[in-house]
């Protein structure tokens, strides 16, 4: 059977494919953050600096914490294998793209809209609640959870608590709740791990507490 491209056709309709996915992925991710009331170019300064700031993690503290008893590498969802050697410590770190900008960017909001404390803590809570029950410890990685649950969650919460905000309030129970239930309440958990560097956001720019308030943005 005669494959029907020749090696560069297929190379360039392969190039086209990720062209056309890349461009409607940065496309809903504009979009989504147009509904919380940044122009294009507010939105795409936003982008870029989560996009960038996913590379740079702050040391906070270390602790120290036991070998892992095993390893698991999967490429897949928040879970990522460690970059650094196990030295008996694990170094706590706040991820700049997928923490401390969001979280910057929730409290912005807060402000800007005047939005009331009432919907925003018990929508926090619900999602850091959920994050918490279905995230897990990964030996040697860190915590995982699944990718969709944390923007189901913080959708549903927008839409019912939300009032005439539903996107913002998305964006902020999603952000904060995903960094409360999955990250910082899971500190306890990491000393038994043996991961290298735990850091509070750094699951990636486009997936973990990124993905979750963009999502839940455009579900809302």
């Amino acid at each position: 059977m005669r494959f029907p491209f020749s090696p560069l056709q297929f190379v360039l309709v392969l190039f086209l494919l990720i062209f056309l996915l890349t461009f409607i992925q940065l496309h809903l991710i504009s979009l989504s953050f147009e509904k919380l009331g940044l122009s294009p170019a507010g939105a795409l300064l936003l982008l870029l600096g989560c996009l960038l700031g996913s590379a740079i993690n702050l040391p906070l503290f270390s602790i120290r914490s036991q070998p892992p008893p095993e390893v698991i590498q999967t490429p897949f969802g928040l879970l990522r294998p460690p970059l650094l050697p196990f030295t008996g410590k694990t170094i706590i770190a706040v991820n700049v793209g997928g923490g401390l900008i969001p979280v910057l960017f929730s409290l912005h909001l807060i402000n800007r809209l005047d939005l009331p404390m009432l919907p925003l803590a018990l929508g926090t809570a619900i999602v850091a609640g959920i994050a918490y029950a279905l995230s897990r410890p990964i030996p040697g990685i860190g915590i995982g959870m699944p990718m969709l649950v944390a923007p189901l969650a913080a959708a549903v919460v927008g839409i019912v608590l939300g009032g005439d905000n539903p996107a913002p309030l998305a964006y902020i129970c999603g952000t904060l709740g995903v960094l409360i239930g999955a990250d910082l309440l899971r500190l306890k958990d990491l000393p038994a791990l043996g991961a290298p560097i735990a850091s509070i956001g750094g699951a990636g720019t486009f997936d973990g507490i990124f993905m979750t308030g963009v999502l839940a943005v455009l579900l809302a």
